[in-house]
This record gives C-alpha cells, structure tokens and sequence, in this order.
C-alpha cells in the first residue's frame, strides 16, 4: 500500500513540477529584467531547488567513454558478456592491446543504489585493468513470473561470473556483496580450487556486525523479521514490468539512509540554493552531481533483502560458521589459495571498524603473507571506493596487492 502512495503523491507532484519548470523557463529567458535582481534570484533558485528535489533520477550513466593510458586517450566500450535475469556482467573494454593487464571483477553493492555508485572505482582502474563490473536489475523490472532472486541465488551469480572470466581474475567487492563473494570464493577454494580468483579485497563489508555495530546494525537488530515483512516489503504498483512482485522499495532505503544524517542533508541542500542565488555553479554542479546519484535508487528483492537481515544482520550466520549454500555449509577456513586484503575506513557509520577485518581470523588456514589489512583514515563509507583518498591512498594500495598476488 505504501508503494502506491508514493506512486501517487509522485504523480501529483508532476503537475507542479512542470509549472515550475515552465516558470523558471520564463524567468531565464534573454532580456528578462527580473532575473538580475535580488527577488528574481532567489525565486528563480526556489523554483530550480523545488524541480530538482521533487525529481524521480532513472539509472544513471558510467559516462566512461574514454580513459588514459600512457597519456594518451584510449576509447571505452561497455559490453555485457553474461546475462542473468537479475544482473548483467559488464566489460569496460578499452581500445588498446595490453594482455600484462589484470583483470579485476568488482561487484557492486545490491543495497538500494545502481552499479554507478561505483564510477569513481571503476575509473581508477580502467587505465591499467581490465575492469569487469556486475550490473544489478531492479527488482520492480524484473516480471513477476521471472525466477526470484534471494542471498544463495547472489553466491550462485558470483560464482558463476568468476567461472566466466577464469581463476586470474582479482575480485572486489565494496559493502553488501562482502559476505555472499566471501562464501562464493570460500565454496570455490573447497571444491573446485582451479577455478578461484588469485585474490579478493573487501572493502567496507559487514562479515561480522558483532563487531564496531553501527546505527544500520542496531535498527536490524531492533525488530524481529516479522516486523520487516510486515513494514517494508512491498508489492510494486502496476505500471511497472514487476508490478505485484513482492520488493523492499529503493525509496525506502534513500529515506533511512537521509534520516542517518539529516542534519547534512539539510544542510548541502540549503548550500545549493545559495549556490543557486549566488550564482556559484562549480560548488553546486559538484554537490548536485552526488545528490543526482545517491537518490537514484533501485527496488530489491523482498527475499534477498529478508535473507539479508536475518542472516547478515541478525543471526551473524557467516562468522558463526551457520552459512549454508544449497544444503552445504560455508567453510571461510577452506580459502587456501584467494589472498585476502580488507580495508575499513575510520570514519564508517555503515560497515563499523572491525567487521570487515573479522574476515582474517575466519580464514584461519590461509598462509599469513597472503593476509593484509589496511584501515584508513579520515574516511566513511562513501570515501573507501570514490574520491581522492580512494584513488591517491586505497586504489595504489588495492593494485600493488593484486600485483603481489598474481
């Protein structure tokens, strides 16, 4: 019911969305004698302010159509190489011949937010990887009468991606994906060892949420699963190609996600529309271009998501050694030849210091110079796979560990 709430107050707002575009049309236009003035300024930004806020943001663009090797600019093909109802293989391929260069899969987060989230991950790799990138649907896409998708069908995607690149291949994954790529690695050490990656970096992950527990942690832990399927999973409205599929809806995750910091959100929108009155357009571009991201958003999976929760968030099933894969139990000990590197930031108010770490003591049988840590500073969540800390301190650092390691 509440899916289709929001559908509706969407569609009322469509209305006067478009008057104020149009009036903002109007007040833009050349000559207008009202727009240099004070009052013009600030109606024209209330106006901008208002279209922006209230606009729906579809699934947006890796945009990376060319990259830099050598210094010289090299063309970049997005190409799916593997497709599955719910998520796609895509290859960056360059337009250059460089076989010495690593292959690297990195897998996004299925957390409310499109593969996109990792653009600034993607590039800082593209001029010396061959970067692969796993590219999830949205739930409210996917037919009702299509295959259902929950945490065992993930490990099984997983696998069956790093089977199609072969075993020296370099794995990422950045949050959610830390805990089904740690069982899908651990189920291939164990029975079919020719075909691991030579390494995996988790960055940001929740293995053990026992561990430095967050705000996220402790609303999961708050409520039984009864309370979840009753709150927050809901049927998509039709109009979509899902319509009546059973999805944890991205507008919920964008709302929890915005009240974690809502003093900050405030805030930058209330710089944006200085920026706007001021005329101040390289601040604002910038601030509007990660608002454009972070709120579009994608439906999930109502199975996946309860998995998720209990068995993630709740029952800690991985680190407790309670983790099935189609009957068979995940055994982290049996990584034997996957280096692992983990990487946690100080500042992390999603994956907590500690949780990713834990990874290291559960692959107990691992030799230890194939182990590495690395924790950084002055960073949350968002700053250990996009920024300039991430491609001055942690992509050099991730590369010369893919480097060592195969």
């Amino acid at each position: 019911m509440l899916y289709h709430v929001y559908e509706m107050q969407r569609a009322t707002l469509g209305p006067m969305r478009m008057f104020a575009h149009g009036a903002l049309s109007m007040l833009d236009m050349p000559f207008n004698p009202v727009r240099s003035t004070p009052l013009g300024r600030v109606a024209a930004a209330a106006l901008d302010s208002f279209e922006h806020s209230t606009r729906q943001f579809g699934k947006p663009e890796f945009g990376h159509d060319k990259t830099v090797i050598d210094g010289h600019a090299v063309a970049v093909h997005e190409e799916v190489v593997c497709a599955l109802p719910w998520g796609n293989l895509v290859h960056f391929r360059r337009e250059t011949d460089r076989p010495q260069d690593r292959t690297v899969l990195m897998v996004a987060p299925m957390s409310g937010h499109y593969a996109t989230l990792l653009r600034g991950t993607v590039k800082a790799f593209l001029p010396d990887h061959e970067v692969y990138i796993t590219d999830w649907r949205d739930a409210r896409d996917v037919p009702i009468f299509g295959p259902d998708f929950d945490l065992q069908d993930y490990v099984d995607y997983i696998r069956t991606f790093i089977r199609h690149l072969g075993p020296d291949i370099h794995v990422i994954a950045v949050c959610q994906p830390a805990v089904p790529v740690l069982a899908a690695i651990s189920l291939m050490n164990e029975g079919e060892p020719e075909t691991a990656p030579r390494s995996m970096t988790l960055i940001g992950g929740p293995i053990d949420t026992r561990e430095g527990p967050t705000a996220v942690n402790a609303f999961a832990k708050s409520r039984d699963l009864d309370w979840f399927k009753r709150n927050v999973i809901h049927r998509v409205p039709f109009g979509h190609a899902g319509a009546m599929r059973q999805v944890y809806p991205g507008f919920l995750q964008l709302a929890g996600f915005m009240a974690m910091n809502l003093d900050r959100h405030v805030e930058a929108h209330w710089d944006m529309f200085q920026h706007l009155v001021q005329g101040d357009g390289e601040p604002l571009a910038s601030k509007r271009a990660f608002y454009e991201e972070y709120r579009a958003v994608m439906d999930l999976s109502a199975a996946f998501y309860l998995q998720t929760i209990q068995k993630v968030f709740q029952e800690h099933h991985l680190p407790r050694g309670l983790l099935t894969q189609r009957g068979h139990k995940v055994d982290v000990a049996a990584i034997e030849r996957t280096a692992l590197l983990t990487i946690e930031g100080e500042r992390d108010d999603i994956s907590g210091i500690g949780q990713t770490k834990a990874t290291h003591a559960l692959a107990s049988n691992l030799p230890a110079e194939m182990h590495a840590h690395h924790e950084q500073k002055g960073v949350g969540h968002y700053g250990l796979f996009n920024g300039k800390r991430f491609r001055t301190e942690i992509a050099p650092l991730i590369k010369a560990f893919m480097a060592k390691h195969g």
